[in-house]
């Protein structure tokens, strides 16, 4: 297989489509093309929760592999590609990113993995940026032209396929960081008119998109050194090149979602748009960590108009997600017609599936013991890592019941942040010593990818595995200077997680939306604060009664709020959140901040670490139940939180995922 370099020049086509005749193909020739993609794996190379320290099958790149296996032996042709947010996301990925970082010279273990089996291309997604530009330059195997990056230092090992990014620059060179795009010579095995095997020889294009927003998420790593450019406009700069440049397909690895509001060039989930760009063939989408095609999905994104959920489609443009951390594969099965000129996509023969690891039976797909063997060195040795020691806890700690008001999970986060600045401020900032000191965090598991897809640290010691299942990003803590207004907006924001309730509905009713995710639903844990969520209304209309202290926040009111640099930054649109706040920039990461708190206590109780709830729910009587779902069998930590208006109304809410349907009764 040869990769033939993207560069820019004058777009020569007629059509969009490139014109060159393949000597040798007959007319009539017809070929199927299978698209595999894998996306959001987050380096979850094994079916390992490091942060419980226990096997879980129902996850990881070793049990894809069986599908991609199974994908070759069904299709003559396959191209396997990924989507991005590769190598951030696991206690194994932090320990070669910042335990012991990895030599020039080694190969990431996710990286490893991924050529083992064959990868042949990939995109890059926002947490790719996560650990900063230097970082990223050296696992990539490439040499970025930014500052902050030597430019002596030697090209370092990295994946053996090439990785595309079509629409973040340089701001010192002015070109695009990776290479926008690459153009693949892919021999395939195709049928004459007559059912004859002939080979040939098929372009195929990838042009790669990350969200434009990954400035505001890691701006204390990007600010000053990258610009992104829309996705629309990036295609319609690019694809003409290719097409020009003799590409027979192109396939656009967009790392964001679908959106139907209006087209800002700044957008995170720009694909609704970018599919109606002409000439793309075929579109591999990630980063909401969702299934598509999934004709039962209720997921918004996936009920807009020109999308169809059933068959794959984005404006007729052949579409898959497969969710996050190697659960699923992508195939997008493109049937081709060779017309003598060049080869045509026959969308009506076209399939596009998202296969899953898990079994009709619910067991998980074999694992490939290949994956296993090639980063046992790496595996033990991040083991051994999270295994460090920290401190003891008294009380389980857990996200199971975080959105019904469960704090346990993350009061102990939010103590740690808030010590963090009181301190640094009477230290090196005193012109703020008077102001009031909050903290907000979230719960960054909260049953998205499944029943197991929960903080839960039980009561005993404590080691780093606990401190990452708390805390789960590498983010930086920062503090912002709000006013009442303004802390307000931020809670009213935060209660989007919530869908509106209608008191004379008699029909069950879903607690939860689905679209929110749980990490940006930022709550306060103070005795010093109280505050109420009123169902009833709309969102940014909810918060009720919001007290400091025993008194009605003033909108003017002054604070300082212990956060992290992505919501600083802007991360998750909080109104008025965008950089301008930051009072604080600390280099030290919202974990090792946490850490540090633990190991300073060395016990954490549940009186003085869990009990400061500040929010709940304004009373409501409702004719039907509101629902909610959670792993099953955990209705005594419920209990224990003293939410004793949750039941569990069914051990399995029939959803596919293991999770249980639970009710909550909103007028207690």
């Amino acid at each position: 297989m040869r990769y033939q370099f993207g560069i820019s020049l004058l777009a020569v086509v007629i059509g969009g489509c490139a014109l060159a005749p393949q000597g040798g193909v007959p007319v009539g020739a017809s070929a199927t093309l299978a698209l595999l993609e894998t996306t959001d794996l987050h380096s979850n190379v094994l079916s390992y929760d490091y942060f419980k320290l226990a096997p879980d099958p129902s996850f990881g790149l070793e049990r894809t592999a069986g599908l991609i296996a199974q994908a070759r032996r069904q299709f003559p042709n396959t191209l396997l590609l990924d989507n991005g947010d590769t190598i951030q996301g696991t206690a194994l990925a932090d320990y070669q990113a910042l335990a012991d970082p990895l030599p020039c010279g080694q190969t990431l273990a996710i990286y490893k993995a991924m050529n083992l089996l064959g990868f042949e291309g990939g995109g890059i997604g926002n947490h790719e940026f996560n650990y900063g530009l230097a970082y990223l330059s050296q696992v990539t195997g490439n040499r970025f032209e930014v500052d902050g990056v030597d430019p002596a230092m030697p090209r370092c090992a990295g994946p053996a396929f090439p990785q595309v990014l079509a629409n973040v620059y340089s701001v010192k060179s002015g070109r695009t960081l990776f290479a926008p795009y690459r153009i693949i010579d892919k021999k395939i095995s195709a049928l004459d008119a007559n059912g004859k095997p002939v080979s040939a020889t098929l372009k195929v294009g990838i042009i790669g998109f990350a969200p434009p927003t990954i400035l505001s998420w890691d701006k204390r790593w990007l600010e000053g050194k990258l610009y992104t450019k829309g996705v629309r406009e990036t295609a319609l700069k690019f694809i003409p090149e290719m097409r020009a440049q003799g590409a027979d397909l192109v396939v656009a690895i967009s790392h964001g979602g679908l959106d139907d509001s209006a087209y800002s060039p700044t957008m995170e989930n720009g694909n609704f748009h970018l599919a109606k760009v002409p000439g793309i063939d075929a579109m591999l989408i990630g980063h909401s960590h969702q299934t598509f095609p999934n004709a039962a999905s209720t997921v918004p994104q996936f009920n807009l108009p020109g999308v169809d959920k059933a068959r794959g489609l984005v404006h007729g443009v052949p579409t898959v997600m497969a969710s996050l951390w190697g659960k699923h594969l992508g195939v997008i099965g493109l049937h081709l017609r060779f017309d003598g000129k060049r080869w045509v996509v026959d969308k009506d023969k076209t399939t596009v599936e998202a296969r899953s690891t898990e079994l009709a039976d619910k067991s998980a797909s074999a694992p490939d013991p290949a994956l296993a063997a090639l980063v046992a060195p790496e595996h033990e040795q991040t083991i051994g890592y999270v295994k460090t020691p920290l401190g003891e806890t008294e009380f389980r700690m857990s996200t199971y019941f975080a959105d019904v008001g469960d704090i346990s999970a993350i009061a102990v986060v939010n103590q740690a942040q808030a010590d963090y600045v009181r301190k640094y401020v009477q230290a090196n900032l005193p012109q703020y010593a008077a102001l009031p000191v909050l903290s907000m965090s979230a719960p960054f598991k909260s049953g998205a990818a499944g029943a197991r897809d929960f903080t839960d640290v039980p009561a005993g010691s404590l080691a780093l595995n606990n401190a990452a299942d708390l805390y789960l990003y590498p983010n930086t803590l920062y503090a912002v200077k709000v006013d009442g207004a303004g802390l307000k907006a931020w809670l009213e924001t935060a209660a989007g997680r919530f869908n509106t309730i209608d008191p004379a509905d008699t029909r069950a009713q879903e607690l939860v939306n689905a679209s929110f995710p749980g990490y940006n639903f930022d709550a306060l844990t103070s005795s010093e604060v109280g505050y109420e969520i009123d169902l009833t209304q709309a969102p940014g209309r909810r918060i009720r009664n919001l007290a400091f202290r025993g008194k009605p926040v003033d909108p003017a009111q002054q604070f300082l709020v212990a956060t992290n640099n992505y919501r600083a930054s802007g991360g998750g649109n909080f109104p008025g959140l965008d950089g301008s706040k930051t009072v604080l920039a600390s280099p030290d990461t919202n974990r090792d901040v946490l850490i540090a708190y633990v190991k300073a206590a060395r016990k954490l109780t549940a009186r003085q670490h869990g009990a400061a709830r500040s929010w709940r729910f304004t009373r409501l009587a409702t004719a039907g139940p509101v629902v909610f779902h959670s792993a099953p069998g955990m209705i005594e930590l419920a209990r224990q939180a003293q939410l004793h208006n949750v039941s569990m109304r069914r051990a399995d809410d029939g959803l596919g995922k293991g999770q249980a349907l639970y009710g909550i009764d909103l007028s207690q």
